[in-house]
């Protein structure tokens, strides 16, 4: 026997079986090149120099573990496909006399073709488009690259290392499934129906129960950081439940159309129906699989679009002055100290060097803390307090707590308002106060006179995953000396470390009418004249720093550009996963319904008939998890706003439309696939495919 011959023979079987190993090879190649892309890009030099970079890096780590991660599965899951529509050609050789030894050698060599052919063009791909990628990212988070053509051997061999394990693993499945199969199970494999199914209510009811969970939890939680540790609970929750709905739930809901004899008994629904029913047991995971892959394109897509979109806005919020000057004591005195108005000098002296002039500027005082909310109540963050909680987490009942003047607030907010001794005005961020009262441990209870909707808030607050609470009272001065003695007599109590610490600190801040280059260049001087005023000595401390929104600006788009590369990255490789589970679903179904449908077409059904009856029940099944992934997307979307609020992206009115846009730019893309299978499907079943 020729050395060639198994190649040659591997080669032929993949020649002969191109409708079922092209698509599968094309989604190898795909997801071997973006997997080079996003490692090149992740290790690549340029991000070392180019601000942000270190968000974005981090940001392309997680993506290339994700492609990783989601290549194995997926790849396992659609090789199953090739291995069940070559069964009937093994068992042939089988029967002829080729031992599993023969078969497990044309197995091997498909392998090494199609790994070959995978690694090959998939690096040469990934290494043409990469520059490209690259491009794309530089544009998104606003840097510059020069435009040299690298190859990054590292990343290529760490590629060929992945993938190779990836198709080892695979073969190793392919020869054990060979290897335990009988022969006649071979020629018989492809053909193998389902028995009957079994309407399993218990299952389907539990599916129901799962989603109607999770989608509580997205709708009833209103806590930010709850959200966060919540929400992979409702995503698995809606997983499970998804697939349990459509493996269990599709076969029931068959079941009663066909028990509904005005519906059942038509033309238009018997064979439809029947044939759902009889293969939704098996074929419902894929639609599961569908739906899941639908709702996570849909969600990661239109939450990445909207922090990108809405960069500026969050920007702004994250600091809410074009300049912003923060300073730390550890008095009360300090804050009125001779150093405030050294600050206050350097500040004018730099604007005004470089010929521009202060607008909207922003003054306060503020003492802020930590304190567990209970009822009306804002307890010392102690010990005591925190004994029932577990090390390292945020308790839902965590609130940072700010104290500024009534004085302050109606100078920045242009308002007039006033308040008796025992009156407070409050401004909760992230999360809402409904209690008539207030009282602050150490403090006497003070009544809310109103709950006032807006303030200028600090940047480091917009960026916590905590909700704030912000009060605005009639004595400053007065209260935050009540609030320190409290502290110090908890400290001098307690026999531990821990204490309540009260932060006093000055916010001043004002925008500029110039250029970023300027706004960085007036920032760096007074960044640099500030380390004359700063003290730390313990009886005047006075610890000042200097933030600005055009310094800072690589910084954030580094971060949301770089989530919406990823975003778009895995986008690409979820709909590559789609397609081809659309595809081999229309294919393999196309081969089980071939028979029956030449039956009927005997019995007298017409080619016209065959084709709407094909059509009925292709809109049926593919449109089914295209809107069932609209229900997720729905429910999902409070949650996900809730999430994007921790990085200050509040515009809900951007959500809305950007997440709608999705919807719709995805209905028109999914529109596009189920034209193209359906195609497929339908030369299938009417017996007029082409010879191979």
């Amino acid at each position: 026997m020729k050395k060639t011959f198994y190649s040659r023979l591997a080669w032929h079987g993949i020649r002969k079986n191109r409708r079922l190993y092209f698509p599968y090879l094309f989604t190898c190649i795909g997801m071997v090149m973006m997997f080079y892309i996003v490692s090149s890009l992740c290790y690549s030099g340029f991000l070392d120099s180019m601000p942000g970079g270190a968000a974005v890096r981090s940001m392309l780590e997680m993506g290339r573990n994700i492609i990783m991660a989601f290549s194995l599965i997926f790849l396992f899951y659609t090789n199953s496909f090739l291995v069940k529509g070559r069964k009937k050609e093994f068992g042939l050789y089988n029967i002829l006399g080729m031992g599993k030894g023969n078969l497990a050698r044309i197995l091997v060599w498909e392998a090494l073709i199609m790994a070959a052919i995978s690694l090959v063009c998939g690096l040469g791909l990934g290494i043409l488009f990469s520059k490209l990628a690259e491009l794309g990212m530089i544009n998104l988070v606003g840097s510059t690259v020069d435009f040299s053509l690298g190859i990054n051997m590292t990343e290529m061999v760490r590629t060929a290392e992945v993938f190779g394990v990836i198709f080892l693993l695979i073969l190793v499945n392919t020869l054990r499934q060979i290897q335990f199969s009988k022969p006649i199970e071979l020629l018989h494999g492809q053909s193998v129906g389902e028995k009957p199914p079994k309407a399993n209510w218990v299952l389907a009811a539990a599916g129901v129960l799962l989603l109607a969970v999770a989608y509580y939890i997205a709708v009833t939680i209103d806590d930010p950081v709850a959200t966060l540790v919540m929400f992979f609970l409702a995503v698995l929750l809606v997983i499970l439940g998804t697939y349990l709905l459509f493996i269990a739930g599709s076969v029931a809901l068959c079941r009663i159309l066909q028990k509904n004899k005005k519906y059942y008994y038509k033309t238009n629904h018997f064979i439809s129906v029947s044939s759902m029913t009889y293969r939704m047991k098996r074929n419902g995971a894929g639609l599961a699989s569908i739906c899941i892959l639908c709702t996570m394109v849909l969600v990661m897509v239109s939450a990445t679009t909207c922090l990108y979109i809405g960069s500026e806005d969050t920007l702004r919020r994250r600091y809410p002055r074009n300049i912003v000057v923060s300073a730390e004591v550890n008095n009360l005195d300090m804050l009125e100290s001779e150093r405030v108005n050294q600050v206050l000098e350097l500040a004018d002296q730099t604007v005004m060097g470089n010929g521009q002039t202060m607008e909207n500027v922003l003054d306060y005082r503020i003492a802020k803390f930590g304190a567990f909310l209970s009822g009306n109540q804002c307890l010392a963050n102690t010990e005591e307090n925190t004994s029932p909680l577990q090390v390292g987490t945020v308790p839902e009942s965590y609130w940072e707590v700010r104290v500024v003047s009534l004085e302050d607030y109606n100078r920045m907010m242009g308002q007039q308002e006033t308040l008796e001794d025992d009156e407070v005005l409050i401004f909760a961020a992230k999360n809402s106060y409904d209690e008539d009262t207030v009282q602050v441990q150490g403090t006497q209870t003070m009544r809310v006179k109103k709950v006032v909707d807006e303030f200028t808030r600090e940047g480091d607050e917009v960026a916590a995953i905590y909700p704030t609470i912000y009060l605005f009272v009639p004595d400053f001065q007065s209260f935050v000396t009540a609030l320190t003695a409290e502290a110090s007599s908890l400290q001098e109590n307690t026999s531990t470390e821990d204490s309540w610490e009260i932060q006093l600190g000055w916010n001043y801040g004002f925008d500029l009418e110039c250029d970023d280059d300027i706004q960085v260049a007036i920032y760096n001087q007074l960044n640099e004249a500030l380390q004359s005023v700063r003290s730390e000595a313990e009886n005047d401390y006075f610890d000042v720093s200097c933030a600005s929104v055009a310094y800072n600006r690589a910084d954030f788009y580094g971060l949301f550009g770089g989530l919406f590369f990823l975003g778009i990255v895995l986008g690409i490789v979820f709909l590559f996963a789609m397609v081809l589970i659309i595809y081999y679903k229309q294919i393999s179904e196309g081969f089980e319904d071939q028979s029956r449908f030449e039956i009927m077409q005997k019995v007298g059904m017409t080619a016209r008939e065959i084709r709407k009856r094909i059509n009925s029940q292709i809109r049926t099944v593919v449109f089914v998890p295209l809107l069932l992934a609209g229900g997720p997307l729905i429910f999902a979307f409070p949650m996900v706003s809730k999430l994007l609020t921790l990085f200050a992206m509040t515009n809900y009115r951007l959500m809305i439309l950007v997440t709608l846009g999705c919807f719709l730019i995805f209905a028109v893309f999914y529109v596009v696939v189920y034209r193209m299978t359906s195609g497929a499907y339908y030369t299938i079943v009417r017996g007029a495919r082409r010879s191979r």
